[in-house]
């Protein structure tokens, strides 16, 4: 579970931890590690024009989790989305999953997400939910 995730192997470990019994497909899988992109579009429109679609996001994030499971949903998003986790981690901590830490993303070995800024617009979005 704590392997080193760089860009040689992410796909595969993406599969390795992929747990969706009504997947009939590799398309149905790609499909899934699609919605990362969904969500880094969506985090882009909020920061260019404030437009927060905040029950979409959620929507990707809990799919995601519900067929990777929660450790590994953050390390793919952290993985893929650095950069914009001070947008994320707001979702993460409002489904109570976001680790402490997140292990082994390219050549960081720990990662302390208490670090972790948080957008205070996407705050108070979420707390009218």
């Amino acid at each position: 579970m704590n392997e080193m995730l760089n860009e040689d192997n992410f796909v595969l470990y993406c599969a390795k931890h992929y747990d969706n019994r009504h997947c009939s497909s590799t398309e149905e899988f790609y499909e899934d590690l699609k919605r990362i992109g969904y969500i880094k579009k969506l985090i882009t429109r909020y920061v260019i024009s404030g437009d927060l679609k905040e029950r979409l996001i959620l929507n990707h994030i809990i799919t995601l989790n519900n067929v990777f499971g929660p450790t590994v949903t953050c390390r793919i998003l952290y993985f893929k989305l650095q950069e914009y986790m001070k947008y994320i981690k707001p979702f993460l901590v409002l489904l109570n999953i976001l680790p402490e830490t997140i292990q082994n993303i390219k050549k960081l070995n720990t990662i302390n997400t208490d670090c972790i800024d948080m957008d205070h617009g996407i705050i108070e979005a979420l707390r009218k939910i």
